[in-house]
């Protein structure tokens, strides 16, 4: 835990008592605050009576008291419209500020000198994330991972000179965190994402750019039009500014001609490898989580024999192109996290060809008909739960499918098929392009299923490091 000294003396508000809103209010007590907490779910407010936590409905509070209200980041704060206890703040003058914020302060008061790499962007955060967290543990670095990524970042160590911090952020956390100033800053891509949260693209796109515009080094990908402008503003103020591509050649910077990675400075190109080798990586969107790993990890110090080692042992992401399994040749992938035809598109465009493709589930709009130009790739398909005739129709004469209806039953039929195969590595992929929820609890069990249902299967042996 990380307690809040920051706040000490103060009498602070705080509205939200999941996970991490538990895990804020203890570290605010422990660095010596009062504190009110307040949650619309009357069990998290049992809980954290339980647990010690001062509660009291905030709407009946004085908040001329409050020094700030510290807000969840899944609580509306400006779309579509401000929750209540953010109109009171806003009336009361109180700042509002959240878990990220409160560890920018401790950090500037304990270590303002310690590494912290923070990650930011619409899609591969997670994956980013967990790379450069993997690359300073096997460096022998003292690494702490937190944030969005799923473990509450006030349950890490406290600042200290010899801790390196990995945080991946949301937009509602980079909102909630006006100070924030990592020593590298990433921001990946934007695409649409969350606009019922921040009203427009455009204020989407500016809360994502608050992350690297106070880093000591920003590193923007610029592959869409919207990091593109972020990149040139950054260029004008700061000679920290480090591009990644993913897909084209750059004068300054960092980038990827397929799986080949490249530093270029005043148009002088250095190779750094290839992730050919390396499973976990496959696919251009994989090319940019490694470029930007590659620059953070660069700029906080490790050396690139420390990198690269930590690239070629690295495990994947759970349930994000996760290698599972090997059955003689066959390969079997878990890409539980696709849960929309959006995500799934890079686990297709990873492999060349003989996909036997496990896909369905609670269908999102528009289906997988976004999907259509992998289709030659896909061997077969297995289609799962309540997509499964929907899925059909699109799939119609262009993919040979089987409506297996179950997990279960689509892993054993697709690993037959696969086996039966005479390509090099017939892969297994279950990439479903829909949400769990009609027969899991969410994309994590159904992941964790289907690598029983895998290890399950005779001859199948456990790849390395796998979850």
């Amino acid at each position: 835990m990380i307690p809040i000294t920051a706040l000490k003396d103060k009498t602070i508000a705080l509205f939200g008592l999941g996970g991490s809103g538990l895990a804020t209010a203890k570290a605010i007590v422990a660095g010596g605050a009062q504190i009110i907490a307040w949650d619309d779910n009357p069990q998290s407010v049992a809980k954290a009576q339980a647990e010690g936590i001062a509660t009291g409905d905030l709407r009946l509070a004085d908040w001329g008291q409050f020094s700030a209200l510290v807000l969840s980041p899944g609580v509306p704060l400006t779309h579509p419209k401000p929750h209540w206890t953010v109109q009171l703040a806003h009336e009361a003058g109180v700042e509002i500020i959240g878990d990220v914020e409160l560890f920018v302060r401790e950090r500037k008061l304990l270590a303002p000198d310690c590494p912290f790499i923070a990650i930011t962007g619409t899609n591969g955060k997670s994956t980013t994330t967990a790379l450069i967290a993997h690359i300073l543990k096997s460096s022998g670095r003292d690494m702490q991972l937190g944030g969005n990524i799923g473990t509450a970042i006030l349950t890490l160590d406290a600042p200290a000179a010899n801790k390196f911090y990995v945080v991946e952020c949301s937009s509602y956390q980079i909102d909630l965190a006006p100070s924030l100033n990592p020593s590298a800053g990433i921001l990946l891509n934007l695409t649409p994402d969350h606009l019922d949260r921040h009203g427009a693209m455009e204020n989407y796109a500016a809360i994502k750019a608050r992350l690297v515009a106070q880093s000591d080094v920003a590193i923007v990908g610029v592959d869409d039009d919207y990091c593109v402008k972020i990149a040139d503003s950054l260029a004008a103020k700061t000679d920290k500014l480090i591009r990644i591509s993913k897909d084209k050649p750059l004068q300054n910077g960092y980038f990827a001609i397929k799986s080949e990675l490249f530093y270029a400075r005043s148009g002088d190109v250095k190779s750094l490898g290839s992730l050919q080798s390396i499973g976990s990586l496959r696919g251009s969107h994989n090319a940019q989580n490694a470029l930007a790993a590659i620059a953070a990890c660069m700029s906080v110090g490790l050396s690139f024999t420390e990198i690269e080692a930590g690239l070629q042992s690295f495990p994947g992401l759970a349930h994000r192109m996760e290698q599972v399994a090997r059955r003689g040749k066959v390969l079997f992938v878990n890409d539980s996290k696709a849960t929309n035809a959006e995500a799934t598109a890079p686990a297709l465009s990873s492999f060349a060809k003989n996909i036997y493709w496990i896909v369905g589930g609670v269908p999102k709009a528009g289906g997988i008909e976004a999907l259509r130009e992998f289709f030659p790739r896909v061997a077969k398909a297995y289609l799962i739960g309540e997509a499964a005739a929907a899925f059909a129709a699109t799939l119609g004469n262009d993919v040979v499918y089987e409506i297996s209806d179950t997990l279960e039953v689509a892993v054993t039929h697709a690993a037959h098929d696969a086996g039966a195969d005479a390509a090099h590595e017939p892969v297994v992929l279950l990439s479903p392009a829909c949400a769990s929820f009609d027969q899991f609890q969410n994309f994590e069990k159904r992941g964790d299923a289907f690598r029983d249902f895998v290890f399950a299967l005779a001859g199948t042996t456990k790849i390395e490091g796998a979850n």
